[in-house]
Order: C-alpha cells, then structure tokens, then sequence
C-alpha cells in the first residue's frame, strides 16, 4: 500500500465531485424512498472562508474525502464523509477526521457538529469511536426522521 495522503481540494474539482457522485449512489441505495430515479445529482458549493475540503488519496487515487462548512461564529459542520466501499476498512474515515478536526482548530472553531442517516450504522460507530456524543438534530436537519446528529467540542 502506497502512503496516504490528504490534501485541501477545490470543492469544485473533478476527484471532489467523483467522490461525491459515488456518495451519492450509496445513499439512493440506502434510502431509494427518498429519492426519485431521475432526481439530480448533489454537487458541492465553491469554496468559501472558513471551510476546507479534504481528498484522500492512495498515490494518485482519490480514495475518500470530507469537509466543513461553517454553522456559526464558533461552530462547523462536517460534511462529506465518504470513504467507497472499496476502500473501507483501512483506516481512511478516521484519518479525514482526525484532520477535519485539525483544519477546524486552525481555522478558529471550538465544536463540531455533524448529520448522518439513521441506516448508517457503521458511519455512526465511526463518529463515536471518535469522540462525538449524539445531540439534538440541528438546522435543516430538525424535522428529519432519518437524521442522527452528534457534536464534539474541539
């Protein structure tokens, strides 16, 4: 196995919006209810200040990615957590967050929050194993039956 590495990416770039596109693959199989065949595909906003999107590569492969997006003054959301199957198991969702969390002291933020489905176990065991206790569902997230929330102060 070649050295991981992750680097800041344009949000906008073609390996961001690869791996995105496969996330979003996972979850229309996940929640096919909640989408409609010919629904869009997401894409990602530019980048603004105050946020980062991690990619992490194995050599010149985009293997997984991650990101954060401001809520408030002192709180950022993480975003984007994805790893493809075919990567899973070797470490990678923990190495984007340990950085994510890195980027987000740098950048000035003192918690964490974040939003996953309810039929994502593994991503939840992920969150805590990495110190995140599960909150109340937050922003868009309020009324949404399969959101799980968790935060984490930095």
């Amino acid at each position: 196995m070649r050295p991981l590495r992750i680097e800041p990416v344009d949000p906008c770039g073609a390996d961001a919006l690869a791996l995105l596109h496969q996330a979003a693959l996972d979850a229309r199989a996940l929640y096919p209810e909640l989408f409609a065949p010919d629904a869009p595909f997401p894409t990602n906003p530019p980048a603004t200040p105050r946020t980062v999107y991690l990619v992490a590569y194995d050599g010149n492969t985009p293997v997984g990615c991650a990101a954060l997006r401001p809520l408030d003054g002192d709180t950022v959301e993480v975003r984007r957590v994805f790893v493809p199957a075919s990567q899973r198991g070797r470490g990678l969702a923990r190495a984007l967050m340990r950085r994510l969390e890195d980027e987000a002291r740098a950048l000035g933020y003192t918690a964490c929050k974040l939003e996953t489905g309810h039929r994502q176990q593994p991503a939840m065991a992920l969150y805590a194993a990495c110190g995140y206790q599960r909150i109340d569902a937050f922003g868009p997230y309020v009324d949404d039956a399969t959101s799980v929330c968790f935060g984490k102060a930095l």
